[in-house]
């Protein structure tokens, strides 16, 4: 292998290689191999015509790109690795030129890593907000433990607002039933507002047993086959269900909890209440120092350090996906789009990371961060134990270089959070 040229523009690499004729020859015979079993000429049984008789009729050369496929490693090897390009995605091949000798002449192109120039990551400025806990939200939680163990008991009345009443319904439009407008034995929450407007508050007075038909009209922002047009549901009710909420005092206090008094529960909800807001603003303020940080810096991206960024988004979001039971192609199609859309709409965030991404790795660069063996053991320890398996188990799955890249990132990230100066967040 000859490499006859190389010169970068930018983020493009162009490289020109002369291929060995023996390693040529190798790859071609290879792609004739397998591309003959396809191949039925007359006078021969398929499979088995010569590779000399085929090239005569379909042209010298017929093998030859299949060829480069096949030897495209060791190609890769000499051009790239071996001159330690640090090339981005999958380089393409451009030009193929095949001398009156056989000679086969290349030109390889693809993107590379880019030069970046590090901006201010160190003392910058970033808002942070103060956590706090307010009473209400002491006592939303206070009355979701309530409702948790509350009882419910049916009564036989006519229902009121607050009741749950278990209703058949069906809608029509026109004497017509639409999609969508029928159900049974539906626990509807008179005044949760989870019916279309109108609806809660005419089965409001209806006993069990009692059947009546409800006019109503869909509001102008329903979905377009009902917005603003009239229908009646006949409703059926089964039943009528009161919810019986236990009195927030010092006995619920210590049903639901390990304290005595309702006062050392407030305490315990605010305390935990405010360690989870802490939480998730230094969250924040460390995503948004990062952010600040890939901002100051100065760096073209190659397009295809944004694809493979853009593919590992992609895949992440498809297995978040899995586990709810969806796929890709059934969520893009129920959001009004298809793989291409997402994809369009995942790219600014994939560009962003993208660009973290690059600064982390120049900050770990610059700062000379390594990472130790016993570090890297100490990782696979903590794994194993959150994950309840053995350790030779999660070296087994886990790279040890992945894990390498992970700790440096965190330590590249740790420099720039804890010289970041907080700041209180601007009035609104």
């Amino acid at each position: 292998m000859n490499i006859k040229s190389t010169e970068r523009t930018g983020n493009l690499t162009t490289i020109v290689v002369e291929v060995d004729k023996e390693l040529m020859e190798n790859g071609v015979n290879k792609a004739y191999l397998k591309a003959r079993k396809n191949i039925q000429l007359p006078g021969w049984r398929k499979g088995k015509a010569p590779r000399k008789l085929i090239e005569s009729i379909y042209g010298a050369h017929v093998f030859y790109e299949d060829g480069i496929e096949e030897i495209f490693p060791e190609i890769y090897k000499a051009a790239v690795i071996d001159q330690e390009i640090k090339a981005v995605g999958r380089p393409s091949l451009t030009d193929m030129q095949i001398s009156e000798e056989g000679i086969v002449t290349l030109t390889i192109t693809t993107d590379v890593y880019p030069e970046v120039t590090l901006g201010d990551y160190k003392g910058i400025e970033v808002e942070k907000a103060e956590a706090t806990v307010t009473d209400e939200q002491v006592q939303a939680e206070l009355d979701r433990m309530a409702q948790n163990v509350a009882s419910t008991e049916t009564v036989e009345r006519a229902a009121e607002m607050g009741d749950t009443a278990n209703i058949d319904f069906e809608g029509f439009e026109n004497g017509v039933p639409f999609d969508g407008g029928k159900g049974e034995n539906f626990d509807l929450k008179l005044g949760s507002g989870s019916f279309v407007p109108g609806f809660e508050e005419q089965v409001v007075g209806m006993s069990a047993g009692e059947e009546k038909d409800i006019d109503i009209t869909f509001p102008e922002d329903y979905h377009a086959e009902l917005a603003g047009k009239a229908a009646q549901f006949h409703v059926k009710c089964n039943k009528v269900t009161v919810t019986n909420v236990p009195a927030l005092d010092d006995e619920f206090a210590k049903d639901v909890s390990e304290f005595e008094t309702l006062e050392e529960l407030k305490a315990d909800i605010r305390a935990k209440a405010l360690e989870s807001a802490q939480k998730q603003i230094d969250s924040a303020f460390e995503q948004a120092c990062v952010e600040k940080a890939a901002e100051n810096t100065t760096v073209e991206l190659p397009a295809g350090l944004i694809e493979a960024e853009l593919d590992n988004q992609m895949e992440r979001f498809a297995y978040q996906l899995q586990m709810s039971g969806y796929s890709m192609e059934a969520y893009a199609k129920m959001m009004g789009g298809d793989l291409n859309t997402m994809r369009s709409a995942f790219r600014p965030a994939a560009e962003k990371q993208a660009k973290i991404n690059v600064t982390l790795t120049k900050i770990i660069e610059v700062e000379g961060i390594t990472v130790s063996d016993e570090e890297i053991e100490a990782e696979i320890a903590k794994l194993a134990e959150q994950y309840s398996m053995e350790v030779e188990k999660v070296k087994e799955l886990v790279p040890a270089e992945e894990l390498k890249a992970n700790i440096e990132n965190r330590k590249a990230v740790k420099i720039i959070v804890d010289s970041a100066k907080a700041v209180a967040p601007k009035a609104e």
